[in-house]
C-alpha cells in the first residue's frame, strides 16, 4: 500500500485548481455529488464576498476510478476557475497587512505581490475541500462522522452546549443556519454584526468546532512528536490561511485548573470499541498523541480577513510613500466557510492515521484488519 499522501496545485485567478491524493484503497465506491456537495457547503455562508457569486465549484475526476470504484491508483483532480484573469491583473504597487505579500516579496526578493498571493490565496482550499470529500468517505464507510460548526463570530457565542443540545437534528440545524451554528438564537444578532463590519468596511474572525464520532482507540502514535496526532491535526488546521489557534478538548481552559478537574477517569463501559472509556471528554479525544475513542473536539480560531474594504496603513514600493492597501473584493467574514474547510484538513488528517493503521492494497483488506482490530478490543 501507498502512504495517504495528496498535493494541490494552481493559482487564485489561474485555469484551474488540481489535487492529486494517492494512497485510497481499491474498491471504494466513490461519491462524486458528495465531493460537489462539499464545495458548495463551502462556497456559502453569510458575510462571503463577490467570489462566490463568480464561481460554480464542481469538481472533475480524472484518474483513478473505474465503474464508479476507486483504482487504487492516484485520483487527479481538476477544480476550473472561471475567474480565470491571472495574465490581464495588473501588479499591484503595495503591499496588503495581512496577507504574506510583503513577506513573500522579500522572501522572493522582488516587488510584485501578485507572484506571491495567487498561491496564498485562500481559493486553494477549494481544492483541500475536495480532496478532504474524498477522506470522508473512506472514514464513513468504517462508521465514523465528522461535523464542523462556527462556536463564536465576531465576539458572540453560541450556547455552551450546542453540540449536545442540537443531538440527531445537528446537520438539519446546520444547515439551515446562514452560519453554520447549532444555536438559532445568535442568527440575528450575528446578521447585525456582519452588516455593521461590512458598513464600517471591516472583517470578522471567529472560532469554529470540529468533532469527530466513532473513532476507535490508539489511532496515531506516541513513538515520537510528528507522529502525534495532536500535532498533525494541529499541523493541518493550522495550514488554513487565517488559521491563528487550535485547542483539544478543555484546551487552555486545562491550564487554568488543577489536575483532579483535567484528566479523565478511566471506566468500564461496554461499547464497539471495547471495555473501557472515559468518566469524562476534557481532553476532547486524545492522549498521548492518540485517539481514546471518546469524540475528538478541537476547535478552531481565524482572525478577520485580512483585505479591509477601507483599507490598511502600508508603504508604497516605488515612492516608501505611506497609502492604504488596495481593495477589489474580500469576504466580510468566511468562518462558516473555513469550518468546511477545517472539516476536511481533519478528514485527510484521520484518514491518513487510519490507513496507516489498518492499511492495505484493497478495502477489503482494509476493513479485515480493522474487525481484527474490534475483536481483540472485546478481549483486552
Amino acid at each position: 500500500m501507498t502512504r495517504l499522501r495528496w498535493t494541490t496545485a494552481g493559482e487564485s485567478h489561474g485555469a484551474a485548481l488540481v489535487g492529486v491524493i494517492e494512497g485510497v484503497p481499491a474498491g471504494l465506491a466513490l461519491d462524486l455529488a458528495r465531493i460537489d456537495a462539499e464545495l458548495a457547503r463551502r462556497q456559502r455562508g453569510y458575510g462571503r464576498g463577490g467570489r462566490m457569486k463568480i464561481e460554480t465549484d464542481a469538481v472533475r475526476l480524472l484518474s483513478g476510478v473505474r465503474a464508479g470504484r476507486t483504482l487504487g491508483s492516484p485520483l487527479a483532480l481538476v477544480l476550473e476557475n472561471k475567474d480565470h484573469t491571472i495574465e490581464r491583473l495588473g501588479v499591484p504597487t503595495s503591499a496588503r497587512p495581512g496577507h504574506a505579500d510583503l513577506a513573500g516579496c522579500q522572501k522572493l526578493g522582488e516587488r510584485d505581490p501578485r507572484a506571491v498571493l495567487e498561491r496564498a490565496s485562500a481559493r486553494e482550499t477549494a481544492m483541500r475541500t475536495a480532496l478532504g470529500a474524498v477522506a470522508r468517505q473512506i472514514l464513513e464507510h468504517f462508521g465514523v462522522e465528522l461535523f464542523a460548526h462556527v462556536v463564536e463570530l465576531g465576539g458572540g457565542r453560541v450556547r455552551q452546549d450546542a453540540f449536545e443540545a442540537a443531538g440527531c437534528e445537528r446537520q438539519k440545524l446546520r444547515d439551515s443556519s446562514a452560519f453554520f451554528a447549532l444555536d438559532s438564537a445568535v442568527e440575528a444578532d450575528w446578521t447585525a454584526r456582519v452588516d455593521a463590519a461590512k458598513a464600517a468596511g471591516d472583517t470578522l474572525g471567529g472560532v469554529f468546532e470540529v468533532q469527530v464520532l466513532g473513532l476507535t482507540p490508539g489511532l496515531g502514535s506516541y513513538h515520537s512528536g510528528p507522529e502525534r496526532l495532536t500535532s498533525r491535526l494541529g499541523a493541518a488546521l493550522l495550514s488554513i490561511p487565517a488559521i491563528k489557534g487550535v485547542e483539544f478538548g478543555l484546551g487552555f481552559e486545562a491550564a487554568r485548573r488543577p489536575g483532579s478537574e483535567v484528566h479523565d477517569a478511566i471506566v468500564s463501559r461496554s461499547g464497539p470499541h471495547g471495555r473501557f472509556g472515559r468518566a469524562t471528554n476534557r481532553a476532547g479525544g486524545l492522549e498521548g498523541g492518540m485517539t481514546t475513542g471518546e469524540p475528538l473536539v478541537v476547535r478552531v480560531a481565524m482572525k478577520p480577513i485580512s483585505t479591509l474594504r477601507r483599507g490598511l496603513p502600508t508603504v508604497d514600493f516605488e515612492s516608501g510613500e505611506s497609502v492604504l492597501s488596495t481593495w477589489q473584493r474580500s469576504d466580510v467574514t468566511s468562518v462558516p466557510a473555513a469550518s468546511v474547510v477545517g472539516e476536511a484538513v481533519v478528514a485527510l488528517a484521520l484518514a491518513e492515521a487510519f490507513l496507516e493503521r489498518f492499511g492495505g492494497d484493497s478495502l477489503a483488506q482494509v476493513e479485515s484488519a480493522y474487525r481484527e482490530h474490534l475483536a481483540r478490543l472485546a478481549t483486552l
